[in-house]
């Protein structure tokens, strides 16, 4: 791509009558024009596809803008600075935007689908000020199964240097089992389904957690004390196992495990991939477990990391541009944190790191692997399938290695009676390792979910049950549309259940995609912006008389407002959130931690629901509802772990008369996946409902109701 300011050859064509007039090559006044056309058409609820589309072409080419100007050594640092913060102002607008409606919300995504549309009008905008764009190369075709190597991928120099510094690391094949070889009787049997169903039907008391070896030592490095539960899984690597799916509820202390049992295994170099949010914190806690081991974190493009170190930190939203060195470097270990986030293997994150682990399993035959989640099934019980596989336990279609040949020593196939129990078994003693706080940290107290209906009066209630009635109004009209267009003699009695789904994906699916006027998502967003004041004098409360609070919002005007509604009334608080560096979030973290006079945590409950320790506090109040009991437990959690004193409460706060309501109950009732498939039930696992669509299902099938 040309650099900004450099014209094309030949004349301009003119720009169209209705273009406003910017300066030749000035693509940042471009980029901001085009930004504000997308804020306005967002604000008015007109997010079209070519909205979504021109959304997706200014973040490509502002992230274009923003590498040159960072690369431009031509310009004064002043000049360089002044369009930094430029892009900055774009950049401000475009996350405001997106935070009004999920489907711009994911077009910001890692692993986001760029469409041709979106390359083909960032092509245009740069012609409309002159900038010709770098002539697109034809790529010759590559082999099947061959996965493109992204253009940023990058090799910071200290990691050159370590390569230099052992130039003949080689592979370790040194620990190889040698593995008889007998015939396969399971080899024609389809068996990754047969897995997945041994866990949906557990039966009640069926173990959840491997054997695991008595605790040798409660003592870690420096004089910490380990809990027997966390001693008992380090003794397991020490005895030599390798791959752990820990899952053992949030707030046991999952990263001290880790760290140490890398330790025990003599696991380094380490590789520990986690969400952003949780990086800088990881890095201490290594500091904390084992001082002895230098870590360093990977920002960017590694430019400041120590090659040297033991243990390297790095997050998913990065590991496309390191995904090529981190699989050479010569790993021991690598552990996963949240691997939640990695369910989804269509996504680039996963693919990345399934693509390290199975490099990492190529060049070390029996390296520690380690999965930590509290929360490993999010949806559906298929959850499970890409831990499982970075874990090296199966590939795309089979299972692999140690899992396999238990399978084989069963004696049985899935046509047995016996099979799955002996199946679930097999799977669980390859490292499945899941403890609950009641039968390990009883000294933890216990925690309630109280839910605190609150009235919406005024212009902004009436509003939003107007809104609902509308939503409603337009599904009942869809249905009634369908019902007509039926034959005279295929009608039946009732409501038709088939088709009220129907409807009810068919508006879900115009509201994802930004088409459908007032929808679930917007209306969930009101309702958040309508209870922002309501939960904040709740928490002001609850902190001028029970202590520290923590204020969970999932949408960043609801914790706007709250922090206006603090300021207003004296209270200091501090803020989490996912657009802070990670030296920002941490210095936040640390004030409500240690400050007394920090009252509040204003917290985003996707930036600061994973990996955080608030001990501190033992209220929470939960301003806006989560689509998941999952993300809801993870953010209690953050409070509810070890070292909590006292009893922790989470207020929730809900609208009722509304569709607030609804969710709520859908969430309750959807909860404890994880817990059913892991630590067994007699209740055969479904996979978690889509809470967005069942809300829509209720709201119409009532609304139809009331018509009859």
């Amino acid at each position: 791509m040309a650099r900004p300011g450099q014209r094309r050859n030949g004349a301009r064509r003119s720009a169209p009558r209705n273009q406003r007039r910017v300066r030749d090559g000035d693509v940042i006044a471009e980029l901001a024009r085009a930004v504000r056309e997308v804020e306005a058409a967002v604000q008015r609820g007109r997010v079209t596809p070519s909205v979504r589309t021109k959304f997706q072409a200014i973040a490509l080419l502002m992230r274009e803008q923003h590498a040159q100007v960072r690369a431009d050594e031509t310009s004064s640092a002043a000049h360089r600075a002044e369009q930094l913060k430029r892009l900055d102002g774009v950049a401000t607008i475009l996350a405001k935007t997106a935070v009004r409606d999920s489907g711009l919300l994911g077009l910001l995504a890692e692993d986001a689908v760029v469409t041709e549309a979106a390359r083909s009008l960032v092509r245009e905008m740069l012609r409309d000020v002159g900038v010709e764009p770098a002539p697109e190369e034809i790529a010759e075709p590559e082999p099947l199964d061959v996965p493109a190597v992204p253009e940023r991928r990058v090799v910071p120099q200290s990691v050159v240097a370590r390569q230099l510094a052992n130039p003949f690391l080689a592979p370790d094949f040194s620990a190889a089992p040698q593995r008889p070889v007998r015939p396969r009787r399971l080899a024609g049997w389809e068996l990754l389904g047969p897995l997945l169903r041994s866990f949906e039907r557990a039966g009640s008391g069926e173990p959840a957690c491997m054997a695991l070896p008595a605790p040798t030592s409660l003592r870690a490095a420096g004089g910490r004390q380990l809990m027997p539960h966390q001693a008992q899984l380090v003794a397991a690597a020490a005895d030599g196992h390798r791959t752990f799916l820990l899952a053992d509820e949030p707030g046991l202390g999952k990263t001290a495990q880790a760290l140490l049992a890398a330790e025990a295994a003599d696991a380094y170099p380490l590789l520990v991939v986690v969400p952003n949010v949780v990086k800088t914190n990881w890095a201490r806690e290594a500091g904390i477990w084992t001082p002895h081991r230098p870590a360093t974190v990977v920002h960017g493009n590694g430019d400041t990391i120590d090659g040297f170190a033991d243990i390297v930190v790095v997050n998913y939203e990065v590991l496309d541009r390191h995904v090529g060195w981190l699989g050479d470097f010569g790993f021991r270990g690598m552990v996963v944190d949240e691997a939640h986030f990695i369910k989804n293997k269509s996504s680039q994150r996963s693919q990345h790191v399934l693509e390290i682990s199975e490099r990492i399993r190529a060049r070390t035959t029996r390296p520690l692997l380690m999965a930590l989640t509290g929360t490993p099934l999010i949806n559906d019980i298929e959850d499970f399938l890409t831990i499982w596989q970075f874990l090296g336990w199966i590939d795309d279609s089979k299972p692999l290695g140690d899992l396999m040949e238990a399978l084989e020593d069963t004696g049985l196939t899935p046509a047995d009676p016996g099979f799955y129990a002996a199946a679930r078994r097999a799977v669980i003693d390859r490292g499945i390792v899941r403890r609950r706080k009641v039968d390990v940290a009883a000294d933890i107290p216990a925690r309630r979910v109280a839910d605190l209906p609150v009235e919406l009066e005024g212009a902004a209630g009436r509003s939003i049950r107007a809104a609902e009635r509308e939503l409603a109004r337009r599904m009942v009209a869809r249905y009634e549309t369908a019902i007509a267009a039926r034959s005279s003699d295929d009608g039946a009695d009732g409501i038709d259940l088939e088709l009220v789904r129907r409807i009810a994906r068919a508006e879900l699916k115009d509201a994802t995609a930004g088409e459908a006027g007032e929808n679930v998502f917007s209306m969930m967003r009101r309702l958040g912006q309508a209870k922002a004041g309501l939960a904040a004098d709740y928490a002001a409360q609850l902190a001028r008389s029970a202590g520290k609070v923590v204020f969970f919002a999932k949408h960043v005007d609801v914790m706007d407002a709250a922090e206006e509604s603090f300021t207003r009334q004296g209270i200091r608080f501090s803020s989490i959130r996912g657009d802070q560096t990670s030296t920002a979030r941490q210095r936040n973290i640390d004030a409500f931690v240690k400050d007394p006079d920090v009252a509040i945590a204003v917290c985003s409950l996707t930036a600061a629901g994973v990996g955080l320790n608030l001990q501190v506090a033992s209220n929470i109040v939960l301003a806006e509802l989560s689509w998941t009991d999952a993300e809801q437990t993870q953010a209690i959690d953050r409070s509810h772990r070890i070292g909590q004193s006292e009893p922790v409460t989470a207020w929730r706060i809900i609208a009722a008369q509304t569709i607030d309501a609804r969710i709520a109950e859908l969430i309750d009732s959807k909860a404890g996946l994880a817990a059913r498939a892991l630590d067994g039930s007699d209740e055969e696992v479904q996979s978690s409902a889509d809470v967005q669509l069942e809300a829509l299902v209720s709201l119409l099938s009532d609304a139809l109701a009331d018509r009859s």
